[in-house]
């Protein structure tokens, strides 16, 4: 019976180790198929996993905004600040502080979160509310969106109600004016 304790036992250690060369061989297969995963991450998807919290955001033209993430959507997010609110356009973002290091994909998404920056712009204008449009090289735009058109926002300025377009393809955020 020794004998057969042996042979279990050489068979049992022969089996650890045929695991161990096993799992030695799958850890850099494992790494890659995480890091090729990883690359489909967005933006989007982190930040969507990090509403609610308090977070900072470097955009471009702007600065720094800071506040709690209040919602992500098709190409903007939504940052209530202490003073004011701020619609960013993603790809105005250069860099994000306090991310959730989570991600939720975007076929998890609500329905609502497909919603474009122009929708935003349009409860804007037909709310009549007054605020400023940053661009990405700096500069400012402060009055009233009236109208949205395909790849521009109409804004009433000044006293005169004097019109400026906005094109989308160089607006960064737009704060509310509190």
């Amino acid at each position: 019976m020794a004998w057969e304790d042996d042979l279990f036992a050489l068979l049992d250690d022969l089996e650890q180790q045929a695991d161990a060369l096993y799992d030695a061989e799958r850890a850099p297969e494992l790494a890659d198929r995480s890091r090729a995963e990883y690359q489909q991450v967005t933006l989007a998807s982190r930040l969507m996993a990090s509403v609610g919290r308090e977070v900072g955001l470097e955009v471009a033209g702007v600065g720094a905004v800071a506040g709690v993430l209040e919602r992500v959507a098709d190409g903007w997010c939504l940052v209530r600040g202490a003073d004011q609110d701020w619609v960013v356009t993603m790809t105005a973002v250069r860099s994000v502080s306090g991310a959730s290091d989570r991600a939720v994909p975007e076929v998890a998404w609500s329905p609502l979160a497909r919603l474009g920056r122009a929708s935003v712009l349009r409860r804007l204008a037909e709310a009549g509310e007054r605020c400023v449009l940053h661009d990405t090289a700096g500069g400012r735009v402060d009055g009233i969106p009236r109208r949205v058109g395909a790849d521009f926002v109409e804004v009433a300025v000044g006293e005169d109600a004097r019109v400026v377009l906005v094109a989308f393809a160089t607006l960064a955020a737009v704060q509310s004016r509190d």
